[in-house]
């Protein structure tokens, strides 16, 4: 959980932000100006910040610049424009914003600079690097060690014993399936576990299980519904 200060003068953003982001568990408090987010950022250093560029009293990019003036700027800044130029990116990122979002946002964007916004911040809090792979996509070697891998007993599957998957990386997460299973009910058993492993994980957050899963809402919504998943099993577990 993180404080998050998002400041738009438009207020279908700051409403729509504010549901994604605490929808994830983040506690989030809203500026409809430059003047409101100054006052909000005196009181308290949020831990993240997302600043529209494009506002009528104090435009995003001065805020910033009075920010870095005033060693107020101590949390890491994603700047938001849907006219924004690419001068105008360049010169925020210069000043010490960490990154950009182009409106309209995407929430599967959104969420990722976020997370990645907070771990740098939580980095820096600690004086320590963010991993080179941080911010970029994997490399096909990194890829094949996040890979659960089958481990048959004794090099081979015996007819009619159970596989086990291993977990995650989570002590005690496995799944075992039979292969004398037909293969569409093998694989239901798979998904539900699958599902039901992400959504424990997340603490019941659809839209963080969808991310992670690489689903649309709608359709992770419709697969769940389908494979008879209990929606609510995650929020009991991980509470």
């Amino acid at each position: 959980m993180a404080n998050i200060l998002v400041v738009d003068d438009e207020m279908g953003i700051r409403e729509l932000l504010s549901e994604i982001l605490g929808d994830e568990g983040h506690v989030v408090t809203t500026a409809e100006d430059a003047n409101s987010a100054r006052e909000l950022r005196l009181a308290n250093t949020p831990d993240l910040v997302l600043l529209d560029i494009w506002m009528p009293d104090t435009d995003g990019v001065t805020l910033l610049k009075e920010w870095q003036r005033d060693g107020l700027l101590t949390m890491p800044v994603i700047m938001m424009s849907g006219h924004a130029t690419i001068d105008t990116a360049v010169e925020a990122t210069r000043i010490g914003a960490m990154n950009f979002l182009e409106k309209p946002i995407s929430l599967q964007k959104l969420l990722r600079t976020v997370q990645q916004g907070l771990a740098r911040g939580h980095d820096n809090a600690r004086g320590t690097l963010v991993p080179p792979s941080a911010g970029r996509p994997l490399l096909a070697q990194e890829k094949m060690t996040l890979v659960p891998q089958i481990q048959p007993a004794n090099g081979y599957h015996s007819a009619g014993s159970p596989v086990t998957i291993p977990g995650f990386g989570v002590p005690d997460n496995e799944f075992r399936v039979s292969f004398e299973l037909p293969l569409r009910e093998a694989r239901d058993a798979f998904e539900r576990a699958y599902f039901e492993h992400h959504l424990v994980r997340e603490g019941g957050s659809m839209t963080r299980v969808a991310e992670r899963t690489g689903l649309e809402r709608t359709h992770l919504y419709r697969k769940l519904k389908q494979l008879g998943v209990d929606t609510g099993k995650g929020v009991k577990k991980a509470g």
